[in-house]
């Protein structure tokens, strides 16, 4: 028999060494964790998503060019962008329709003052607000300045008040407040009449329960006439109504005269809430003169 030369490799041992190198292979693809399966098939979505998307892009990008059109498109709005398009294209139509009706409304006879309404007269005539008003028939209503008007019948001296407001579509209505008064005083020309201010508003007869007021400077800003007409206001109407004079020589020395001749002794203005209550009991006592002056004791002579 023939031996094998060095040269001559032996068939047994080369096929079994390919087939130990076979056998590892199977044995690491059998032997693969489910955490590098997972991943490795992770990595092939990806790698196939990809490759869906550039075959999409590349046939967007082919309809685009047959089309004729540019190879960048224009980004969609979003919904929040459109509807905040939206919103701020109805604030605009919105500001512009009001600033228009405003300017309709200001500059032509559509809703002018057609009528003025005068409420709340007594003694003042209706044509004597409607003169010192000044509002021309026909003006737009927004064209009136209300406390110009306000202001101008205010000044009628037997006005307290006054509120004006327009009444569309073609209404001014003036609401006017008169002024009561409180107490009366004697002058060479007549009677004046004084309201609860102290505002010498009018001369005219003496309106019947008015007391007369004797002080040396009767007016508002005179401390003893307001010391005064704090009293006169203070007292119950059933009591009021039997003063016949009030006298305020000083803010300290306060007097009231009844109709019938009693006198009630008052003092200063301190408690006079109380000292109302006090002589609304003492006037039911017979008396000539009732003493408030200190209302912790009161007497009656």
């Amino acid at each position: 028999m023939t031996e094998p030369g060095p040269e001559e490799p032996v068939a047994g041992a080369a096929d079994t060494g390919a087939a130990d190198t076979a056998a590892g292979e199977s044995d690491a693809e059998d032997f693969e964790g489910p955490r590098r399966r997972a991943r490795r098939e992770r990595e092939e979505r990806r790698v196939a998503q990809a490759r869906a998307t550039a075959i999409e892009e590349a046939r967007r990008e082919a309809k685009r060019q047959a089309l004729g059109k540019p190879v960048q498109e224009a980004k969609t709005l979003g919904r929040g962008a459109v509807r905040g398009l939206k919103m701020l294209m109805w604030t605009a139509v919105i500001a512009v329709l009001v600033v228009g009706l405003g300017l309709l409304l200001y500059f032509t006879p559509l809703m002018s003052a057609r009528s003025i309404a005068v409420t709340g007269l007594g003694e003042v005539p209706q044509d004597e607000v409607v003169a010192a008003a000044e509002v021309a028939p026909g003006t737009p209503l927004l064209q009136v300045n209300t406390d110009a008007v306000a202001e101008r019948v205010a000044g009628i001296r037997r006005v307290a008040s006054v509120r004006v407001q327009r009444q569309y579509p073609s209404t001014l209505r003036i609401t006017v407040v008169e002024r009561v008064p409180v107490v009366v005083r004697d002058y060479p020309d007549g009677v004046h009449l004084f309201d609860r201010d102290g505002v010498d508003f009018a001369t005219a007869p003496p309106p019947p329960g008015v007391p007369y007021l004797e002080t040396e400077n009767p007016g508002p800003t005179d401390p003893a006439t307001k010391a005064a007409l704090e009293v006169m206001t203070s007292l119950r109407p059933d009591v009021a109504s039997q003063v016949g004079r009030v006298s305020a020589p000083s803010v300290a020395a306060i007097t009231l005269t009844l109709i019938d001749g009693r006198v009630v002794v008052w003092g200063t203005t301190d408690r006079t809430e109380e000292k109302a209550l006090k002589l609304a009991a003492l006037l039911t006592q017979p008396g000539r003169t009732y003493d408030v002056s200190s209302p912790d004791l009161p007497t009656v002579k």
